[in-house]
């Protein structure tokens, strides 16, 4: 199968640059699966369109504000040119491995310094395959405290608009930091949004999966097979594993809100399609021709262009389906990535 077939023609002005006031007012397109049949909904009516003893899967990872602006560190202590690092995965005793600008100037050794008065420091100490840095950090306090304090959200490349609440960035109900995206498609939930699921009998899971900038890489090969996929870090815990197995016991419908709360199912489900509590690193490929083992629905945003999320949705719903509710979506003016609307695909 070919990278091309999951191209799309999607107008510029579609492309969400900031959230809506309010989160469960997007737009909702379902589509069923089976028929590729599509209806026009809206968020607040998910309620609506599930079942008693169905249940939800979200996925907690809470975004890090792990974009960091500075200054580079001249060998006697002053402070040079401007420098930007991102970090990405928490390698243990205060090292990360980060994305950093300007690439040429940031070498082993290189120091780089945040905050007016120095409150967080950084050394790079290795290179990686790819070219990302190892940097060891420095601070008085706890870490996390630090970040909030002189970090920014690190919005997808294809957001031009400042966030001015980074709360809407994050789900309600985040709590695990460690992602460097958010996982979006839970943006559209509310907490009353979710007692109204809960009154409806409708049973509400947790996973973790942190969610890292591979998601936006594009897929370059032209056959899809021959994509490299990244890893991302994912735990299905105990009680979330057993409401897997009861849900399908009675008959329920697993559905899972965001490709990465399928993707963490997916990796950790057995052959026998029995669930059981694991955490660890996947880097499943989801793609049409797989049989998925325990997710039965998803909760999903709007995808990009060829990549592999598209990919892993026309995986549940059929190719042709999928791309067929996107032209819709496109005709229907449907705001589209990490801020814009919904799909439920069921």
């Amino acid at each position: 199968m070919k990278t091309h077939d999951f191209y799309f023609e999607l107008p510029q002005e579609l492309i969400a640059q900031t959230p809506l006031q309010r989160r469960d007012a997007s737009r909702l397109l379902t589509l069923d699966k089976e028929t590729g049949a599509w209806e026009h909904k809206h968020f607040y009516d998910l309620p609506d369109l599930l079942r008693p003893n169905d249940c939800l899967i979200l996925n907690d990872s809470r975004v890090l504000p792990a974009r960091l602006l500075g200054s580079r560190v001249h060998a006697g202590g002053g402070l040079g040119g401007a420098c930007e690092v991102l970090l990405l995965t928490d390698r243990g005793d205060n090292v990360w491995e980060c994305l950093v600008r300007p690439g040429k100037k940031l070498r082993t050794g290189a120091k780089v310094s945040f905050g007016e008065r120095g409150e967080l420091t950084g050394e790079i100490i290795g290179e990686v395959e790819g070219g990302n840095r190892l940097v060891r950090f420095g601070y008085a306090g706890i870490f996390l405290e630090v970040l909030e304090r002189l970090g920014q959200m690190p919005l997808p490349p294809y957001i031009k608009e400042e966030l001015q609440d980074r709360e809407r960035y994050q789900t309600v109900y985040a709590r695990a930091s460690g992602s460097a995206a958010a996982p979006t498609a839970g943006l559209h939930f509310t907490k009353e949004l979710m007692e109204r699921l809960r009154a409806g009998g409708v049973n509400l899971g947790y996973v973790t999966l942190h969610v890292g900038l591979g998601t936006f890489r594009p897929v370059k090969e032209e056959e899809i097979t021959d994509h490299d996929m990244h890893s991302e870090y994912c735990a299905v815990p105990a009680e979330t594993a057993e409401l897997v197995n009861r849900t399908k016991a009675a008959g329920g419908r697993v559905i899972c809100v965001g490709t990465t709360s399928c993707r963490t199912l997916e990796s950790w489900a057995g052959e026998d399609r029995h669930m059981e509590a694991r955490s660890g690193w996947t880097d499943i490929f989801i793609y049409p021709g797989y049989r998925f083992k325990v997710v039965d629905a998803l909760v999903t945003n709007f995808h990009l262009p060829e990549s592999t999320l598209l990919m892993l949705v026309s995986a549940l719903a059929g190719r042709e389906h999928v791309l067929e509710a996107y032209a819709e979506a496109v005709r229907e003016r449907y705001r589209f990535f990490s801020f814009g609307d919904a799909m439920f695909i069921g």
